[in-house]
């Protein structure tokens, strides 16, 4: 496992190699100036001398393989360089961002997996009956509603019927625990319902399937006890498609979540991904998509790890 684990790691350094190629030059290739944007996006009457000097300031004015390189060089170092829009490093940018993100996409994936997993079993045990047409009513709910529009119910309901509205400025945990869940709740909440749909479906899919198995029939002619034979046997099985959906959509939220953060009025990541886009801030981008690059990565890897773990025959040592 060591080993794989090792291999795989080293196998990072080509991908992120390929990613911060594509976007480098994917990026330079789309219509727009920053420059032009920057000193004459408000009308200002700015000379093209001013201009061309900007642009050396920047380094827009060399080669491009010059400018991938030196990027490049600075990734490797940790230094992903400066925004050309507001000079600030791109670390620090990002930073001030991905710790809202990341809790927020903690939060959900805790939620979903805490409404799936019991959701999932008895929906797949009682199939057909009432019980499991209310979750899939649930279910087929969560699909069909978007999680802003599940954010704007929900932030209706509180300021209606309890008159009551999150706090809009963002309390890191370790200040105020309070302050901090009273904001992020929701939209974990929003984001999980969804996640947690997409979850109870195909753990429900994967254990009735796997309840038709011939080790499932062999196990209770052995008598062994309807519980074991569930948790021991059918659910570590039905979960390793499950997992897969759950480190995706894991890794889709730390950039994804662009719209229910307008909703709540959260400044992270993917608010952040926009206005670098929109501004055409190149280095920020750049910076941005490198961090969901290593956290997809990494998330696959955990994934494979949790293969290995609740199936034994996964074996990647001598592979």
């Amino acid at each position: 496992m060591a080993r794989y684990i090792f291999k795989r790691l080293l196998y990072m350094i080509p991908t992120l190699f390929g990613v911060a190629a594509l976007i480098f030059f994917m990026l330079r290739v789309v219509p727009g100036d920053i420059v032009e944007l920057k000193l004459r996006g408000d009308g200002a009457n700015v000379s093209e001398e001013s201009i061309q000097a900007e642009r050396t300031r920047l380094g827009l004015n060399r080669p491009l393989y010059v400018q991938f390189g030196d990027w490049m060089v600075g990734v490797a170092t940790f230094d992903l360089g400066k925004s050309m829009w507001t000079e600030t490093p791109v670390i620090d940018e990002i930073q001030n961002r991905f710790t809202l993100t990341i809790q927020v996409a903690f939060m959900a994936t805790i939620i979903a997996v805490l409404l799936a997993l019991p959701l999932g079993i008895i929906s797949a045990l009682y199939k057909d009956s009432w019980i499991d047409q209310v979750i899939r009513l649930f279910t087929i709910g969560g699909l069909a509603m978007p999680s802003f529009w599940v954010g704007m119910i929900i932030i209706l309901t509180l300021l209606n019927v309890f008159n009551w509205l999150p706090p809009i400025t963002y309390t890191p945990i370790w200040v105020d625990p309070v302050a901090n869940l009273s904001q992020l709740i929701w939209p974990a909440l929003a984001v999980g319902y969804r996640y947690s749909a997409v979850l109870t479906r195909m753990v429900r899919s994967q254990i009735i399937e796997v309840m038709l198995e011939d080790y499932i029939r062999t196990a209770r002619a052995k008598g062994v006890y309807e519980r074991l034979v569930i948790g021991r046997h059918a659910l570590r099985n039905a979960l390793l498609p499950a997992i897969t959906v759950l480190g995706l959509e894991f890794a889709f939220l730390i950039g994804g979540l662009v719209v229910t953060e307008q909703v709540f009025n959260l400044n992270g990541i993917g608010r952040l991904f926009v206005q670098a886009v929109t501004k055409n801030d190149f280095t920020l981008v750049q910076g941005i998509v490198m961090l969901i690059a290593v956290i997809f990565i990494l998330t696959n890897l955990l994934v494979d790890i949790l293969y290995a773990y609740l199936d034994p025959r996964i074996r990647y040592g001598g592979k």
